[in-house]
């Protein structure tokens, strides 16, 4: 039976706007309908900015009737009407004053999905929130009903003057181009991985992640362990331009493809297969030692065709701390990268640019979760360090390594 998707994207128009929720609509489109539902065939339907209420509401109510899985991808900002005090979802033409008129009341969500039969309905969201519904929001967590799995973020308000980015459902749209379909608890988790070193965080604030029979504030370092699930390797579709970039790294100029020697002339000088594929299927036959050895060959054959500091190497050395976060081994990991954060540096990038932070939080998360106190002092005073040269977008966290340094001083 062929699924439903509704893409639903929405801001205000203007100095209201919290976040630039449409952006993230191309990603989403790119992704291929039986991916997005989960189904064989799906119908997609999108609704990018829209005006009225009623229209939002019509295309609900006809995706809530149609037979088969319904998944939903809601992007945007939630604000509270001055009469109820009841979450809304923004619209183009929503302000303060006129959320009641303007904006899409969110328990119409749940009214429209709560005849749906259990376990066929997954709305994913990623949601900012204005002050007044934050605060609402700490004690009464956003629901889509009780049939509906209901998974994602509300981030916090940006700071002022500042649109954010949807970082959660950009993680997840990116993941999803890869072609292959986890579960819906294994992509939120897998998401919220991606975005762990989300530059657009507010700093002393957490996002309210939501799952299924929970809502959990986050902790900035490190993230809480239950969304730690660490992503497949990066996958694209076969005979790709230049290798794919990890999907939690912001596009990069276009890289030359790189070849392993005597792959050439192969199956009568057929093109190679994709080597994230042959990764991606290591992984998932649980044959990690494989799949890292097969990124480590790619990445040497990178560092002798283009060299020490270029985007082919940089890319191989993402993957292999990747692989080693999926395979379980933090100590590797953090090694990957720190030692990825530390080339970025060394080849002219900024402490500030998006790469060399994310690099340096993942690193940070996964020194969290080494279990050897003499590996993880081995590792920490290199991690400060790179911490006093890129401090991150969360507030604390050069004080956290040290803090957990002293403490693991003291063990010795």
């Amino acid at each position: 039976m062929p699924g439903t998707v509704l893409l639903l994207a929405a801001s205000p128009v203007g100095r209201g706007c919290l976040v630039d929720a449409a952006s993230v609509l191309p990603v989403l489109a790119a992704v291929a309908p039986p991916v997005l539902s989960g189904t064989e065939t799906a119908n997609v339907v999108e609704l990018a900015d829209p005006l009225e209420p009623q229209a939002v509401l019509t295309r609900l109510r006809g995706a809530a009737t149609a037979p088969g899985p319904l998944t939903m991808f809601v992007t945007g900002q939630l604000q509270l009407d001055r009469r109820q005090r009841l979450p809304h979802l923004a619209l183009a033409r929503t302000t303060p004053a006129t959320v009641r008129y303007t904006a899409f009341p969110w328990r119409w969500v749940a009214d429209e999905l709560r005849l749906r039969p259990p376990g066929s309905t997954t709305v994913f969201v990623d949601l900012h929130a204005d002050t007044d519904t934050w605060e609402f929001l700490a004690g009464r967590p956003l629901t889509a009903g009780p049939s509906t799995e209901l998974y994602g973020r509300v981030a916090p308000p940006p700071s002022r003057r500042t649109v954010a980015q949807p970082a959660y459902m950009r993680a997840v749209a990116t993941l999803l181009r890869s072609g292959h379909r986890p579960s819906p608890a294994q992509l939120h988790q897998q998401a919220l991985t991606r975005i762990s070193g989300e530059e657009n965080a507010r700093p002393g604030a957490a996002d309210l992640v939501l799952a299924p029979g929970r809502a959990w504030a986050g902790q900035p370092w490190p993230p809480a362990p239950e969304f730690t699930t660490v992503t497949a390797p990066p996958h694209a579709p076969a005979h790709p331009p230049h290798p794919p970039v990890p999907p939690s790294v912001p596009s990069v100029p276009s890289v030359p493809s790189v070849q392993l020697p005597g792959q050439a002339g192969r199956r009568g000088g057929s093109v190679s297969p994709d080597p994230h594929e042959e990764i991606t299927a290591a992984v998932r036959d649980g044959r990690h030692d494989d799949a890292f050895a097969l990124a480590a060959r790619w990445e040497r054959e990178a560092l002798r065709t283009h060299g020490s500091g270029s985007e082919p190497v940089l890319h191989w050395m993402e993957v292999r701390a990747d692989l080693a976060m999926f395979a379980g081994d933090a100590e590797r990991s953090c090694r990957g990268w720190l030692a990825l954060a530390a080339n970025r540096l060394d080849a002219g990038q900024a402490p500030g640019a998006p790469e060399v932070e994310s690099a340096v939080d993942r690193a940070h998360h996964q020194w969290g979760r080494i279990d050897d106190p003499a590996r993880a002092r081995e590792l920490g005073p290199e991690l400060a360090r790179l911490r006093q040269r890129v401090p991150g977008r969360r507030e604390g966290a050069l004080d956290h390594v040290r803090r957990q340094l002293s403490q693991l001083q003291t063990q010795a």
